[in-house]
């Protein structure tokens, strides 16, 4: 689904949401600008989905549609919240109303609590993308910053979902906090609700469905990949966990032993799965999607004391030339752990073997 700008210099009458949005998402881009060219602080930034959305007042008599709206950082974009994100479409339906998500430009822990803040599923634009493709009317990304980790739930709620969003009704995750210290709660959305005009409707966590006593979770989708358990990630997210990053030159080793790889950049704010090796999907900018066998690792064969993890992928059946793409790398198979061998020969015999078992697993 194709964002649209929300034109806002052509609606005089929305001023107040001008005031609050200071830049705008366009077309899927990661450019960000402000209204005049200028670099300057962003308080919300709006993707449409929908061409025809129009943003209104509360007021009982605005002519413009009011909003179904529901808040969270949305890492990931799994399983528990396209449950909620679900809630929000049809009840917005049901209300003639739009349905929003509100999210953050940065992951808040990053700010609260840096030095603990975990590692992000998915940045933001594939946030955006995640968010865009469930069929909701627009996503409002929110500005999180020092300054706004200070704001009170009820200013927060004031200024984004009445003021900006003209709220009818409000969607969340049963345990959900926000704003100033976390004190933000259903409990206190149904206090200011009355005063607004709008209602709240809580939402119960979605089980796993493995048998685990637990919720589905960007914390446990996050435990799936640091034990190397990309089958379950993927259960937990409703989709592959994928990984993005631009393709960089390399020490050429796969190439010389006849393996060429390439070697992918991961932001290091992105979590990835545990070192070892996997079967994926490797999809260039231009659409274009190749099988391939993944390694994530050191490379202890080569090396004895590697300082990080790299991503490699060797691509089925390609020859080509990927340096400077960015890339998506998704998992979808556990195939062996990482490990040192005798000798290059013992190293090729067994990549052979990664290989084949990639073309099984992706039925190729």
């Amino acid at each position: 689904m194709k964002a649209h700008t929300v034109n806002f210099e052509r609606r005089d009458h929305r001023r107040h949401l001008i005031d609050l949005a200071d830049k705008v998402f366009v077309n899927n881009s990661s450019n960000l600008f402000n209204r005049d060219g200028q670099r300057s602080s962003v308080i919300l930034m709006i993707i449409v989905n929908d061409s025809t959305f129009d943003f209104g007042q509360g007021a009982p008599d605005s002519r413009s549609k009011r909003s179904v709206v529901t808040i969270g950082a949305y890492d990931g974009v799994h399983r528990g919240h396209q449950a909620v994100i679900e809630q929000v479409r049809l009840q917005a339906e049901i209300l003639d109303a739009r349905s929003v998500v509100v999210t953050f430009d940065r992951h808040p822990a990053s700010v609260v609590r840096p030095a603990s803040a975990p590692l992000l599923l998915t940045d933001l634009e594939q946030k955006l993308e995640l968010l865009a493709n469930t069929g909701l009317d627009a996503t409002c990304i929110v500005k999180f910053d020092e300054d706004s980790s200070r704001e009170t739930p009820s200013d927060f709620v004031k200024r984004v979902l009445v003021d900006g969003l003209a709220a009818k009704r409000v969607i969340i995750g049963e345990d959900f906090h926000f704003g100033h210290k976390r004190g933000g709660n259903v409990a206190l959305l149904r206090e200011l609700g009355p005063k607004f005009d709008f209602d709240v409707v809580p939402v119960e966590l979605i089980s796993r469905g493995d048998g685990v006593d637990e919720p589905v979770s960007s914390t446990a989708i996050r435990r799936a990949l640091a034990g190397g358990q990309v089958e379950l990630a993927t259960q937990l997210l409703g989709h592959h966990f994928e990984a993005r990053g631009k393709v960089v030159h390399g020490d050429q080793r796969g190439r010389t032993i006849g393996f060429p790889t390439a070697n992918i950049e991961v932001p290091k704010v992105i979590c990835i799965p545990a070192d070892g090796v996997y079967a994926g999907v490797l999809t260039r900018a231009n659409g274009d999607a190749h099988v391939c066998a993944i390694n994530l690792g050191r490379r202890p064969t080569f090396y004895e004391h590697a300082d990080h993890s790299l991503l490699e992928a060797h691509l089925l059946d390609f020859d080509g030339d990927l340096y400077g793409e960015t890339v998506r790398v998704s998992f979808s198979h556990f195939l062996r752990g990482e490990r040192k061998f005798e000798n290059i020969d013992a190293l090729k015999m067994q990549l052979k073997h990664d290989i084949e078992q990639t073309r099984a697993v992706s039925k190729i």
